[in-house]
C-alpha cells in the first residue's frame, strides 16, 4: 500500500457488511485459514461494540487487554507528539484490526485509537482468548502462527519506512 510521507495509512477493505461475524473474521489475516469450528469459537468469546465519531476506544499508555476487528466504519490510530500534537499513524477501515500486540504482552497501549467515523467493532478480551487457546491447542497453533506472520509483515514495513526516512534525511 502506497503512502505519501506524513499522511496516515488507510487500511482495510472498506464496507464488508451483509455478512455474519464469522464470515467477516474469516476474511481477516489473523484468522485466515481457520476451519469453521475454530472461527465459531472465536466468535463465541467476542462481542460487538459501537463507537460514535470522535469517541476514544483506548489511549496511549492504557493497559492493553483487548483485540479489535473493524466490522464497519473507520478507526484512527495516532500518537501524541510533544510540541506537535496528534500525529495520525493510520486510518483503518472495515476488515482491518488493531490492538493485537496486547494479545502477546502486557505492555501499555503504544498508540491511541479513536473512532474516525461511527464504527462497529468485534472485540476479544485477552483473558477469554487465553482461556480458549489453553483448551484448544490446534486453534492456538494456527492463530499464533497467523499473528507471528502479521507482526513480521508489520515489522518489515516499519523497517522499509525507517530506511526511506534515513535515506531522504527526514529523520
Amino acid at each position: 500500500m502506497a503512502e505519501a510521507a506524513g499522511e496516515p495509512v488507510v487500511a482495510g477493505g472498506g464496507d464488508i457488511g451483509g455478512k455474519t461475524t464469522q464470515e467477516l473474521i474469516a476474511q481477516v489475516d489473523i484468522f485466515a485459514g481457520l476451519p469453521p469450528v475454530h472461527l465459531r469459537r472465536v466468535v463465541d468469546i467476542g462481542l460487538e461494540e459501537t463507537f460514535k465519531r470522535g469517541e476514544r476506544i483506548f489511549s496511549e499508555g492504557d493497559a492493553g487487554d483487548k483485540f479489535y476487528l473493524i466490522l464497519d466504519g473507520a478507526v484512527r490510530i495516532s500518537r501524541f507528539v510533544t510540541g506537535i500534537g496528534e500525529e495520525a499513524l493510520a486510518v483503518l477501515r472495515a476488515g482491518a484490526y488493531f490492538g493485537e500486540m496486547s494479545l502477546i504482552d502486557e505492555a501499555p497501549r503504544s498508540a491511541t485509537a479513536l473512532a474516525h467515523e461511527r464504527c462497529q467493532l468485534f472485540v476479544v478480551n485477552r483473558a477469554d482468548l487465553e482461556d480458549l487457546l489453553f483448551v484448544d491447542r490446534d486453534l492456538a497453533y494456527e492463530l499464533l502462527w497467523n499473528l507471528v506472520r502479521t507482526l513480521s509483515r508489520r515489522l518489515r514495513a516499519t523497517n522499509d519506512k525507517m530506511t526511506f526516512l534515513a535515506t531522504t534525511n527526514k529523520f
